[in-house]
């Protein structure tokens, strides 16, 4: 079975909008894209590289399909990402099959949830979740996400797109591993663990 890993730069609030570039993803008015830039130090590139050296494919939402394919083909060759994108089988969330134009692009089925239970039983590379807020809410709501790669940066941005929603399944998750950056970024690995354990500090 393949994992299911989503990867994602957040605030400290949540947010994980137009981490990339000021023109990413403008959605409701969002006026700080770009805001991971001036964090990036040489432990990130490690980690990024370290998860780049792993075989994946790519699952993704459509909006940031169009961004990705907008900028890795112009990409030269030897690029470390963007070979590896390239390269990559693209299975995309879309409503538009006949307009991906990136190559070893696929389509899924319009039930997506579906669509990605029966890539996960397949054979094959993990799978790799890049930005898709929307496609990451609908997978995390039916609990179909193997591995949280969290990068947390220090800062809050008030409102935008957000990595959890509402409607994610309630469960456990297990800390595997956590780095630190020089600028303050903690990236965090999490595993699911099951489902959550209460308990109570009240006194008899």
């Amino acid at each position: 079975m393949r994992k299911i890993i989503a990867t994602a730069f957040l605030s400290l609030d949540g947010i994980m909008q137009a981490p990339g570039g000021p023109e990413e993803d403008t959605d409701g008015g969002f006026k700080y894209g770009g805001w991971t830039f001036h964090y990036w130090d040489e432990i990130m590139g490690e980690v990024m590289d370290k998860a780049m050296a792993t075989p994946f494919d790519l699952l993704l939402g459509r909006r940031t399909y169009d961004i990705f394919a907008a900028h890795w083909p112009r990409v030269e060759a030897g690029d470390l990402i963007g070979d590896k994108f390239n390269a990559a089988t693209k299975y995309v969330a879309t409503a538009s099959p006949d307009t991906l134009t990136w190559k070893n692009t696929v389509a899924l089925d319009p039930n997506i949830t579906e669509a990605v239970r029966k890539l996960r039983q397949s054979d094959g590379a993990d799978i790799l979740i890049q930005g898709s807020s929307q496609l990451v809410h609908a997978l995390l709501a039916d609990d179909l996400i193997d591995e949280l790669n969290l990068w947390v940066f220090p800062i809050v941005l008030g409102k935008g797109k957000a990595f959890f929603s509402a409607e994610a399944k309630p469960g456990a998750l297990k800390l595997v591993g956590s780095k630190a950056s020089t600028t303050g970024v903690v990236i965090n690995t999490y595993h699911r663990a099951g489902e959550i354990k209460t308990g109570s500090f009240a006194l008899e």
